[in-house]
């Protein structure tokens, strides 16, 4: 017998006869571990002892002594009454008395036990009304309103009052005011602990984890006997999908996360939701990297984790060099001495299924997973998307509380109603419940994997919190201070950077070293250039995103920008310097550096065309067939040539034709005619770009 199955039997806890086992002697290691029938024998007979009988008596006997002393109490003496009876009686007449008849006190004094310290602060909200701002100072409502009033501020008393004029109106009363978010309040209603009444076991979350191609899907394919690895694009899992089993009247939740390196996020977002992870790896491949980080995402979060090698039909399959392969890692099968539940299946075959579910439903039974179904729904997104036809669609797993049809939800910077609500198996449901994975619809704007999505009393408070995200999302973004050339002399006097962070991009390989070397000859004793990232190709995305984050400055050498790093970097406002020569840049660091930086002339991109067609026209020369993608692209402008992100020619406009016509310019989403003075090496896929150069002023 099992020890778990013996403390059934014992009617006690696990853990306290896993201690009794061990003071007779025994060595036992887990719930798992089996227990000897004299063992339990002998443990039956101690509780069933006599003495130990009388002693879980005499504790009743105690009682019923205690209540009957307690039942003996002696008549109360004629006493005279406390005089705060007679002062509190005083209250009551003033409070019954009509409005014009009360005494013209301007508030009450609190009155507080003995030890107690009076609270001078008082948290309100946007959402605070007047009413209800008076009745936290203990004063009447019109009185607040004079002193609105006496600020000019014409409010009635179900009006929300302003921050700023509650601060000066409390001070009259020695209270100080702090503003309390809806966030911060529905934050503090959902970490309430619940009581043990309320709470019900629930289903289990379980992770599928593992390699690429080591059968995750298929595995789940065999538990739901449906298609999904035929949806999947390469037969490889693209997104996070959640299931619901039911196995022998039990329900079982599943979260399919991708196995592949480039979905390591999602990956991890899966373990935060999971109660139990299964690990599947592949009986003729082993353990591979994947593995080993699934491992260690399982661990991070503390989650237990069940092992299923699967392919075991296959010819080549080696189930124990599997075994004593993830032993290194810590992950022992029970027959070794470990604490880990290991199942030999193979999914396309159906064998060793139904002992996998058995093993979870054991595991999950062990944990003793409870929760509170009757309260306000809190679930985690597992992976959200806009649909042309339906609007944002958001998955998501319930962990607390229930959902039902017609709840405002807000989930990070999107709120709304939940119109909606799909199980697993695509049917319409009019609740989802503790564990359950359920497709919403409803929501303004798609959410971001991974945010936690809350059900609130309304939907005016779910927009409420949605702008306080918002404002506080571009509090921070204006907060930040961008770096640039003309401004880092003067952060340096300030004392707020002591080194210089940089981005190189450049067309090659030796341009990268030659000016990483001469920028690291720069540094100072007060100021250090740190080259954050280099590399060669265009200036990407990730390149905006990673200044953004260290705060740099992009450099490059013989590249430009794309269109959309362009446009972020606009929006981070991050600054992008782009040179020809490498005595510039070094110049323009060294002066930027001593203060001495003086920028005279700034080029202004205009606008980008990407070659469709070159068509050659006999004594002119080879004419651009163009459409303009981003801006626009004047006649009198410069234009630059890029070839695969490398700039190969920069030259002057001798032709910007539209149709037969003349033009002075083309706006982005046009076609049109372009040739260049002096220049006929252009082929199809080239892109131009359309500068202009201005003079600018000294900012610093």
């Amino acid at each position: 017998m099992r020890v778990y199955e013996a403390a059934k039997k014992l009617n006690i806890k696990s853990s306290i006869l896993i201690q009794r086992l061990r003071n007779l002697g025994l060595e036992i290691k887990s719930n798992f571990s089996t227990v000897p029938d004299d063992a339990i024998k002998k443990l039956e007979n101690k509780e069933n002892s006599p003495k130990t009988i009388e002693k879980k008596e005499e504790p009743l006997n105690q009682k019923k002594n205690k209540i009957e002393e307690k039942s003996k109490v002696k008549p109360k003496s004629n006493e005279k009454q406390p005089e705060f009876i007679s002062i509190k009686k005083k209250e009551l007449i003033e409070a019954s008395l009509p409005q014009k008849l009360k005494g013209k006190k301007k508030h009450y004094k609190k009155t507080f036990k003995e030890g107690q310290e009076e609270s001078n602060i008082i948290e309100i909200t946007k959402n605070t009304t007047v009413f209800e701002f008076a009745a936290l100072l203990n004063v009447d409502f019109s009185e607040i309103i004079q002193k609105l009033f006496s600020l000019g501020v014409m409010v009635r008393k179900n009006d929300f009052i302003d921050l700023d004029a509650a601060k000066i109106i409390a001070q009259d009363y020695g209270v100080e005011i702090e503003e309390k978010t809806l966030e911060k309040t529905l934050i503090e209603e959902v970490d309430q602990k619940d009581d043990e009444s309320d709470l019900q076991p629930r289903p289990p979350i379980v992770t599928v984890m593992g390699h690429v191609d080591h059968g995750k899907t298929s595995i789940l394919d065999a538990i739901r006997h449906t298609h999904i690895v035929a949806k999947e694009s390469g037969g490889i899992t693209q997104h996070i999908g959640a299931y619901s089993v039911n196995y022998k009247g039990k329900q079982i939740t599943f979260l399919d996360t991708p196995g592949h390196e480039a979905f390591t996020e999602m990956r991890a977002r899966g373990a935060l939701l999971t109660d139990i992870v299964v690990l599947v790896v592949a009986a003729d491949d082993g353990v591979m990297p994947q593995t080993i980080e699934a491992i260690n995402h399982a661990k991070a979060a503390n989650v237990p984790i069940v092992v299923a090698i699967n392919k075991i039909d296959k010819p080549n399959a080696n189930p124990d060099r599997v075994k004593q392969e993830l032993s290194q890692h810590k992950i022992m099968p029970e027959e070794w001495g470990g604490e880990n539940l290991f199942v030999n299946v193979s999914a396309k075959k159906n064998i060793g299924i139904d002992d996998l579910l058995e093993s979870i439903l054991l595991q999950a039974e062990i944990m003793e997973l409870r929760a509170n179904p009757n309260k306000r729904a809190k679930g985690i997104v597992i992976e959200a998307k806009l649909d042309k036809q339906r609007g944002p669609v958001c998955d998501v797993v319930i962990q607390e509380g229930t959902l039902n049809l017609g709840d405002s939800i807000v989930a990070g910077f999107a709120y709304g109603k939940a119109k909606v609500l799909v199980d697993d198996k695509g049917k319409r449901i009019k609740k989802a419940t503790v564990s359950m994975p359920v497709e919403i619809l409803g929501l303004h704007d798609v959410p971001e994997a991974g945010d936690v999505l809350f059900a609130v009393k309304d939907e005016k408070i779910a927009k409420s919190i949605f702008e306080e995200r918002k404002e506080k999302y571009k509090a921070s973004v204006q907060k930040k201070n961008a770096i640039s050339l003309e401004t880092v002399f003067e952060s340096l006097s300030s004392g707020q950077i002591k080194e210089l962070p940089i981005l190189i991009k450049t067309d090659v390989f030796g341009s990268v070293e030659a000016i990483s070397a001469s920028v690291q000859k720069i540094s100072t004793d007060e100021v250090a250039v740190k080259i954050i990232h280099s590399g060669v190709g265009e200036i990407s995305k990730s390149d905006v995103n990673l200044a953004s984050v260290s705060n740099a400055i992009i450099i490059g050498f013989n590249v430009r920008p794309s269109n959309d790093a362009l446009k972020l970097a606009g929006d981070l406002k991050i600054e992008i310097r782009t040179y020809k020569i490498i005595y510039d840049i070094i110049e323009d660091i060294k002066k930027a550096l001593t203060g001495l930086l003086s920028p005279t002339i700034e080029e202004e991109i205009l606008g980008r065309a990407d070659v469709r067609e070159v068509f050659s026209v006999p004594k002119i020369g080879n004419v651009a067939g163009c459409y303009v993608t981003y801006g626009k692209v004047t006649r009198n402008s410069k234009i630059r040539v890029i070839r695969n992100g490398v700039i190969i020619f920069e030259g002057s406009i001798a032709s910007l034709k539209r149709f037969k016509d003349d033009v002075n310019e083309v706006a982005s989403g046009y076609e049109c005619g372009i040739r260049i003075d002096k220049f006929n090496d252009i082929n199809t896929g080239d892109q131009f770009e359309s500068y202009v150069l201005k003079e600018v002023q000294k900012t610093l």
